[in-house]
């Protein structure tokens, strides 16, 4: 008998209808037809890419902005191998959330609220609902700032019109998630184009970007801490809740051999978004190396308005506009999936859900709240960073426990070799972000 798979609609992430769509149908058919083996090569991939990109934008966010803009001023391509590193460990971390999704058809918080005691739980969701704000804190000054850049519109009435435009994006799910994710992905992809264009007008020294990317060095303590800072602000702890809510219902096995075969497809997904999104981040860091750090401007990537003055001046043909476009791009996409994943934390946790525009309504306050004290933009991303360092062994810990547990997992479980390589990677993340907040909380 063919193996079968069915989809519906995550109501943690779409609308919360029992029946399929007519556009999720059709994605329905074709992932049949996949798994069947009716479909191959790049055709039998299709309906399965989608819950990776809408994860990627956390891997694109302005707080990525502010660190490798800050890197490559300040050291040039040295921390290049940092930034492919973090990217690597980001495919492994996001294989391992959307495996559990598939596997259990159960978001991580779900998983949690059923294996952890209450009193852990109710903690977990804290503080994953703190995390969630400062995320959307920095997505949402971010999205602002870029308005600011492009339009000489004051922050808080960008931060407004920042608001209107994620509330757009976020009624897509009435359509279906084929819209929400084509959205998302298109917003990636006008930021790959941007810093493309970024990168080859900065004309940068590629053999100096391949030795960077592939030699890992350092040079003192104030490198440590920006590559430290880097990794915080790569790895997000509320996607790592999100992407195994993106994979539980969209399309779910009816065995264990298709579950099997539709994580091979999801992987694929992963690995290009991933991929995707780690080239942005390369570039961005190579093009402020070659256009600030080369001409001995290195504290200009601290301040993202420098950012795009400096780009404009040195590289001319509107590069500050691109920068501001790519930056606009990244706040509107990644404010829109921090308040997915606000939704999949609290209906996790604790069972409960609100609007996801009353949700968007209530987040936007904090942001608005900084930007009207007149508090420096750019500063308020590097904190939120730090800030987010706090969240992430609450969410990678219970995901290496789970995804390692044979009767929870099935067919699916990490095999000896993902569990060395999840430790390892769980262990050094954590330990920087350790370092990182003993670095910027310590007196001077």
């Amino acid at each position: 008998m063919a193996e079968l798979v069915r989809s519906t609609v995550a109501q943690s992430m779409v609308i919360g209808a029992e029946n399929a769509l007519p556009g999720e149908l059709r994605v329905l058919r074709a992932a049949e037809r996949s798994l069947n083996g009716e479909r191959r090569g790049l055709r039998a991939v299709l309906p399965f890419l989608g819950p990776a990109f809408i994860a990627a934008v956390a891997y694109v966010d302005p707080g990525n902005f502010a660190t490798n803009m800050a890197g490559g001023s300040q050291y040039g391509y040295m921390l290049l191998w940092v930034v492919l590193a973090a990217n690597l460990m980001a495919m492994l971390i996001q294989s391992m959330s959307a495996k559990l999704g598939i596997a259990t058809g159960r978001s991580l918080p779900e998983v949690c609220r059923d294996r952890f005691p209450f009193p852990v739980v109710v903690f977990l969701w804290i503080q994953a609902e703190l995390i969630a704000m400062a995320t959307d804190l920095a997505e949402f000054v971010g999205a602002a700032l870029g308005l600011n850049l492009l339009f000489g519109i004051p922050l808080f009435s960008a931060a407004l019109l920042t608001g209107v435009a994620a509330f757009a994006i976020l009624g897509l799910q009435a359509w279906g998630f084929r819209r929400l994710e084509a959205t998302i992905s298109g917003l990636v992809g006008l930021i790959v184009i941007a810093f493309g264009l970024e990168v080859f007008r900065a004309d940068p020294s590629w053999g100096s970007v391949a030795g960077n990317a592939l030699i890992p060095h350092l040079d003192g303590t104030e490198s440590i801490l920006l590559a430290a800072g880097i990794l915080g602000a790569t790895v997000m702890p509320h996607v790592i809740y999100l992407h195994s809510a993106l994979t539980q219902k969209r399309i779910v096995g009816a065995n264990p051999g298709a579950k099997r075969k539709i994580y091979h497809f999801e992987l694929v997904d992963v690995v290009i978004a991933m991929g995707i999104a780690g080239l942005i981040n390369m570039a961005m860091l190579t093009t402020a190396a070659a256009v600030f750090n080369s001409r001995g401007l290195l504290d200009v990537g601290s301040n993202l308005t420098q950012v795009s003055g400096g780009l404009e001046h040195y590289l001319g043909a509107h590069s500050g506009v691109i920068f501001g476009v790519a930056l606009l791009a990244s706040g509107i996409s990644s404010s829109s999936v921090g308040t997915l994943a606000g939704q999949v934390v609290m209906q996790g946790f604790i069972r409960r859900k609100i609007s996801v525009f009353l949700r968007r309504a209530i987040t936007m306050v904090p942001a608005l709240i900084v930007i009207g004290a007149h508090f420096d933009p750019s500063r308020a991303l590097v904190l939120s960073q730090v800030f987010l360092s706090f969240g992430i062994p609450f969410a990678m810990i219970p995901l290496v426990m789970f995804t390692r547990n044979k009767k929870l997992m099935g067919n699916l479980t990490n095999n000896r070799f993902t569990n060395v390589a999840a430790y390892g990677v769980a262990t050094l993340i954590i330990s920087l972000n350790v370092f990182l907040l003993y670095q910027t909380l310590l007196p001077r």
